[in-house]
């Protein structure tokens, strides 16, 4: 970290939902876990087909799911670590 403090985003209402989930900090986080976290479920799983000529358009299907399952994953811890409660907002 350089030092500064960065403030971060909280919400209390589905509607602010939006706002926090697409600050850079954290669109930049989710979209790192789902790349790495992602390409390893990849290879693990849709890889061998793929290089054997064998991927059907399930098999491309099931690769993007394995992308997106994690970002989805990190967006909900996102969503978890940043949400305040309604009395919080009266103090």
């Amino acid at each position: 970290m350089n030092g500064a403090a960065t403030t971060t985003a909280s919400w209390s209402t589905w509607r602010e939902v939006a706002g926090v989930l697409t600050q850079p900090q954290h669109v930049r986080r989710t979209v790192i876990i789902a790349l790495v976290v992602g390409t390893a479920f990849f290879a693990m799983n849709q890889l061998g087909l793929i290089l054997a000529g064998e991927a059907k358009p399930l098999v491309w299907f099931k690769a993007v799911l394995t992308y997106l399952t994690p970002m989805c994953v990190s967006s909900i811890g996102v969503l978890s670590a940043t949400h305040r409660r309604k009395e919080e907002d009266s103090q």
